[in-house]
This record gives structure tokens, C-alpha cells and sequence, in this order.
């Protein structure tokens, strides 16, 4: 019957051994499934502008002309121009395209304003007309972030642009 007690003990230290185990590796398991999920999650948040932004942009686009065409004057080297001048504005939000309807005149002020103190030179080639294109989307977005307080627009397009 002595044989039985060290039997006993031996086995003993061994399940201790093997609960012990079993806990440290549940602890290792939790841990490193709390640590993923807490990257997941800070990088979900960083993420979230980003999928809000390309949800915007998967959204159909929305055209809006403003009418009639802009017709400005200005100052040539030898004498009085003048430049007319379609514009297009397109978003992915219908909200943006509500707004810009209901800040027209403010739009077209700040348009007539850019637009009149241009000169031949710089209209004269393409990229003169694709900084001032890019400098009109700028106005634009202005007007509408102190409306609805973002951009809104996503890009304006010249359908006409004649200069004489």
C-alpha cells in the first residue's frame, strides 16, 4: 500500500502542471484576441472618414449648370476682352448640389470675380485653363463649406469657353 501514496503524488504535481497550462495558455488566447480586436478597432475609427468618403463617391454623380454662362470683361495689353464661359459642377451628394442651387448668387459672385481678373496670357493655353478651372472648383467648395460645412463638390467642368 505505499506504493499507492507515491502513485498518488506523483500524479498529482502533474494535473497541476496541466490546469496551470491551460490557464496560461487561455491568458495568452484572451490577450491576443483583445489585442486584435482593439488594432481593429483603432484602425476602424482612422478608417471610417475614409469609407464615408468612398460611400459619397460611389453614389451616382449629380450635374448642376449654372445658367446662364458667365460673361466677363477684362483688360487685354491693347484692348477690352471679354470671356464667356460655361460651367458645370458635379457632386455625389445631393445635399452638396441643394446647397450650390440655393447659394447660386454667392457662387456666381465669387465665379465673376475669379473669372474677371484673368488675362489672355494665361487663358491662352491649357494649363491656364485648368488652373483656373481648378481654382473655380476652390471658390466654389469655399462657398458651400461656409453653407453646409464641407466642400461638397467634387469637380467643375468648362462646357464653353470663349474668349474674343
Amino acid at each position: 500500500m505505499a506504493a499507492v501514496p507515491d502513485e498518488v503524488t506523483e500524479q498529482a504535481p502533474k494535473k497541476k502542471k496541466k490546469g496551470l497550462l491551460l490557464i496560461i495558455g487561455a491568458l495568452v488566447v484572451l490577450a491576443a484576441g483583445g489585442a486584435g480586436a482593439w488594432v481593429m478597432l483603432k484602425g476602424g475609427h482612422a478608417k471610417g472618414a475614409e469609407n464615408a468618403a468612398e460611400a459619397a463617391k460611389s453614389k451616382p454623380a449629380l450635374y448642376l449648370q449654372l445658367d446662364p454662362a458667365f460673361v466677363v470683361n477684362f483688360q487685354d495689353e491693347n484692348a477690352l476682352r471679354f470671356l464667356q464661359i460655361g460651367v458645370n459642377v458635379m457632386s455625389h451628394d445631393p445635399e452638396a448640389i441643394a446647397a450650390a442651387k440655393q447659394a447660386d448668387p454667392e457662387i456666381r459672385n465669387a465665379l465673376l470675380m475669379l473669372f474677371s481678373a484673368q488675362d489672355v496670357k494665361s487663358l491662352s493655353d491649357v494649363k491656364g485653363k485648368q488652373k483656373l478651372q481648378a481654382a473655380a472648383l476652390a471658390e466654389i467648395q469655399r462657398v458651400l463649406k461656409e453653407k453646409i460645412g464641407r466642400p461638397g463638390v467634387d469637380a467643375v467642368y468648362f462646357t464653353s469657353f470663349i474668349m474674343q
